[in-house]
């Protein structure tokens, strides 16, 4: 098979198009080719008069692939990749998966395929009735907080905009996209360069996979928690849970630990039984809120109603003068900032978008780096100490019932608090209060706001806008607390037992996440 790169599409193309592109940058006939398909797709933006499709296709001549290859440096010969399973034969002792976000997930559906009949254990939900949970937090303003955007079946992922692109290049990446393609995602997300389920269909994709897995032999526990670990040797011998109150224990010699990273109490509980953990630097900040059709002209220009377009997204990165970063995460096209706390009093948003993108404005995290130097203390829960002080005073400035602080970007550069908006209206749907932010955020975060979004603007006209919006507080971006592993991926404390994924502190979203779970998965059955 050919891969071909650097195709230049137009907007409207079809697969006649491709096909007569193909055929004249490898200077064949277009009946030369069999099968045609596209690999990766992204828009190349960069000159706004002339906005078209850069694609990858993968190509299966009739013959002469060797010959069509020579003289095109865009194109090389390549097997198709196909994921294979390590061989191992059954374990003496089901292995056990402790949290079912993206990490958890994937690593039972490997070990499931395996013929190992995992068991997952799930402090949350299942999908459909945390849904339920969650709207109702909407409304009420009632948290539960054990079934929440937090906790339940898929993890934090599933309440987001499902975006997919990673900075990894590691090839089990094309397993992950083919699994989620292959329970009900859209097809689309084998080939964008920027692929997204969006949540709405996340949540039908992530039932499905549990309904594999459990046809598979795998056995799913909800609202039961991690409570204790049972062990002899250095071994670990199996896990002690709590449902309801009363505690059951499984033996297992295998567990991996995947629960994310707000399961402050289990890192709690995990730290007192002497699993080695150390304090790893994360991000805190806000949400920022743009209409999106101010986004779309500011990214696309004349092309930004073109229906082959969508929703346009960015990713903005600056390096200040104090040697502080500030980075936009989790951009969400045409959606909505959520009440994303776990805690009770605690204030906490995030980001979410169904597949449509179809809503009026843009959000995204607008995150400040926080150094290990910045927690005040040497404690190895002193990040998630300092993340429950903002979230605190996030809720007491917000007036509490998880209303959430909000200011207008322009009162929030001239230091006055906000006293009405403009065109642009929060999207946080669990009400909100009008102030300054710098009632609930420390200096060191709101002055590296400042400049970050003025700079920011240089680079995406409009960021800046007076009337975008700003919403505290965004504390969970990644977990403040990295628990040690070894080569093996198994705690540096307790063999068979593998720390896994974001909460962990080995992943940064949800195909990252996927891809350790694989990994994790195959050092548990080599």
């Amino acid at each position: 098979m050919i891969r071909l790169k650097d195709l230049s599409l137009p907007l409207g193309y079809d697969e006649t198009t491709l096909r007569k592109a193909a055929a004249r940058q490898l200077n064949i006939r277009q009946t030369d080719i069999r099968t045609i398909s596209l690999y990766k797709r992204s828009v190349d933006a960069r000159k706004k008069d002339r906005i078209h499709f850069l694609a990858t296709a993968d190509i299966v001549l009739h013959t002469g692939e060797t010959a069509a290859v020579k003289g095109c440096r865009s194109a090389e010969i390549i097997k198709e990749y196909r994921y294979s399973l390590p061989v191992c034969k059954k374990l003496p002792q089901r292995p056990v998966i402790i949290g079912s976000g993206s990490c958890g997930l994937f690593a039972a559906l490997i070990l499931a395929q395996a013929g190992q009949e995992p068991v997952i254990i799930e402090r949350g939900r299942d999908v459909d009735r945390r849904t339920a949970d969650v709207d109702a937090f909407r409304r009420t303003g009632l948290l539960d907080t054990a079934s929440n955007i937090q906790f339940g079946e898929g993890g934090a992922g599933t309440f987001s905009d499902g975006k997919l692109n990673t900075g990894t290049k590691d090839s089990r990446i094309r397993k992950v996209l083919s699994e989620f393609a292959a329970h009900g995602a859209p097809q689309e997300i084998l080939y964008l360069a920027k692929p997204h389920i969006g949540t709405d269909r996340l949540r039908t994709t992530v039932r499905n996979i549990r309904r594999t897995i459990e046809s598979l032999g795998g056995t799913y526990y909800f609202e039961t928690k991690l409570v204790g670990l049972k062990t002899a040797d250095g071994r670990v011998t199996g896990v002690i849970l709590e449902h309801n109150g009363t505690q059951t224990a499984i033996d297992t010699g295998h567990v991996v630990l995947a629960i994310g990273h707000s399961a402050r109490d289990t890192f709690e509980m995990l730290h007192r039984k002497g699993i080695m953990m150390e304090q790893k630097p994360f991000a805190m900040g806000v949400r920022i809120e743009h209409l999106q059709e101010n986004i779309n002209r500011s990214q696309y220009g004349t092309f930004c109603h073109h229906p082959q377009l969508g929703a346009a997204d960015y990713k903005l990165a600056v390096h200040l003068s104090s040697g502080r970063g500030v980075y936009t995460f989790c951009m969400c096209p045409g959606g909505t900032v959520v009440a994303a706390a776990s805690e009770e009093n605690r204030l906490v948003t995030n980001g979410m978008s169904e597949f449509a993108r179809d809503g009026r404005n843009a959000n995204a995290a607008l995150l400040v780096g926080v150094n290990t130097a910045d927690f005040g203390s040497e404690d190895i829960f002193a990040g998630i100490a300092l993340q429950r002080r903002l979230e605190e005073q996030a809720f007491k400035t917000g007036g509490g019932r998880y209303r959430a602080p909000v200011q207008r970007v322009g009162d929030f550069l001239n230091r006055q608090p906000s006293a009405a908006l403009g065109e642009v209206l929060p999207s946080y749907t669990a009400g909100y209060t009008l102030t300054a932010l710098d009632k609930c955020l420390p200096s060191w975060i709101t002055d590296s706001l400042r400049e970050g979004i003025q700079r920011m603007d240089q680079r995406l006209h409009g960021f800046a806008h007076p009337d975008a919006v700003l919403t505290a507080v965004e504390s969970r971006s990644s977990s403040p607390v990295r628990i040690v592993r070894d080569e093996t991926m198994q705690s540096v404390s307790l063999k068979g037992f593998y720390p896994a994924g974001e909460g962990a502190g080995y992943a940064g979203g949800i195909t990252s996440a996927a891809v350790d779970g694989i990994k994790t998965a195959e050092m548990i059955l080599s």
